[in-house]
């Protein structure tokens, strides 16, 4: 049987996540559960794609992965069955799948919801296993709901790119307060050119060297990283860089972190 994912911002201080998952079993006893997350913080689509793009590369072809992101932003008509990369996505029409694919995807599904039917969580999640149970028992993909169909797109959030510099914003802060930018490797490497650097943060902060890991400087210094997922951390050995820093994570609504909001972006200067 194939693996499914599950990420949510539903959290797991209630009864949802297991409900959700006793409902898949019901469908299909032989379904492969597998948790990515339910601690996405509520309504933020660039920490949802973050930290589902990161996790998903590694999943084995036709996994199928569920996707619980904000799924009342306005009031579900239908939801996305798409196939990218030899990967099944479920999701709502909010936006969030263009953005965890950085790309269009390359087959989406509309799944028309029953209109009188009470579209809450778990009827919504009934649908989506019902769905994979039908792929899996070898329905095609083109039979299921309505091919082609138009959806919510929304731009994923990309670093500033310049000659002199990349400014990055701050889309993930981890279980230690390492703060990740959505700067890559890849992009930190071809904008550099061999060239040294400087990474500068909350004005008067900065690192001016990439450590390969923690213990390369000393206990309550600072560094900076490329993380396993292939992107600009910076954290402070055995420290708390978000707190001492004042740094908070990206958010797409405005007004969410009012008054609490410090420092989102970071930037890598290239010398001469």
């Amino acid at each position: 049987m194939p693996l499914i994912t599950l990420t949510s911002d539903i959290g797991q201080q209630d009864y949802l996540v297991s409900a959700i998952k006793a409902q898949l079993l019901q469908v299909n006893r032989e379904f492969q559960l597998i948790d990515i997350s339910h601690h996405i913080a509520p309504f933020n689509y660039p920490q949802a794609a973050y930290v589902c793009r990161s996790a998903i590369r590694h999943f084995p072809p036709y996994s199928y992965h569920i996707i619980l992101i904000n799924l009342f932003e306005s009031k579900p008509e239908k939801l996305l069955l798409a196939y990218h990369k030899e990967q099944y996505y479920l999701c709502a029409d909010n936006g969030i799948l263009q953005m965890i694919l950085e790309e269009k995807p390359e087959l989406v599904i509309g799944i028309p919801l029953d209109k009188k039917a009470n579209r809450n969580t778990m009827y919504c999640t009934g649908m989506m296993g019902k769905i994979i149970d039908q792929l899996v028992q070898g329905d095609s993909i083109q039979n299921i709901g309505e091919p082609d169909v138009s959806y919510l797109e929304k731009n994923p959030i990309r670093p500033v790119l310049d000659k002199q510099f990349i400014e990055g914003q701050i889309i993930f802060i981890d279980n230690f307060e390492n703060v990740i930018v959505n700067i890559t490797h890849e992009q930190f490497e071809e904008q550099r050119k061999g060239r040294r650097f400087r990474i500068v943060f909350r004005r008067d902060e900065v690192i001016d060297r990439i450590s390969e890991s923690y213990a390369d400087v000393h206990q309550g210094e600072k560094l900076a990283l490329f993380n396993s997922a292939g992107y600009l951390e910076i954290a402070i050995n055995k420290g708390n860089a978000a707190g001492l820093f004042g740094l908070k994570g990206f958010s797409d609504k405005p007004g969410m972190l009012q008054n609490r909001l410090l420092y989102e972006t970071v930037r890598v200067y290239f010398d001469d």
